[in-house]
């Protein structure tokens, strides 16, 4: 039995390899047998299955390549940006107000405003002042 791969690119070779011997099977008969032609190869379904499993499993190892690829690309990005927002407070506020104008677009009947880390602490000062 041949690979299907070598079924598939030497149809020519197969059909003059049966061509002579069918000729010379039906020789006796009175019969010439002029051409033969592989037109079409059927594959049992069990290989067919295979084969869609195989294939379906080579799409599925792409796509988890292009995501982590995806997803490397994206925490680079991230990387760099938090480097520019640590670099400068203006542009941690900057941000700051980009999210709440997104937020306020919205359809939300509740919006909830976090408040700068920073702010915080100037109330814990001002209670550590009364405190004492």
């Amino acid at each position: 039995m041949r690979p299907l791969h070598e079924i598939l690119s030497d149809r020519d070779t197969i059909s003059s390899s049966m061509q002579l011997t069918l000729d010379e099977a039906t020789d006796a008969w009175g019969i010439k047998v002029e051409r033969v032609e592989i037109k079409d190869v059927r594959l049992p379904v069990q290989l067919q299955r295979a084969m869609a499993a195989e294939a379906e499993a080579a799409r599925e190892a792409r796509a988890k390549v292009i995501a982590a690829e995806g997803e490397q690309k994206a925490s680079r990005a991230l990387r760099e940006a938090s480097e520019v927002i640590g670099d400068s407070p203006a542009a941690l506020q900057l941000r700051y107000l980009q999210t709440l104008n997104t937020i306020s677009a919205e359809k939300n009947s509740t919006i909830v405003f976090p408040l700068p880390i920073d702010l915080l602490t100037y109330f814990v000062k001002a209670q550590e002042a009364v405190s004492k």
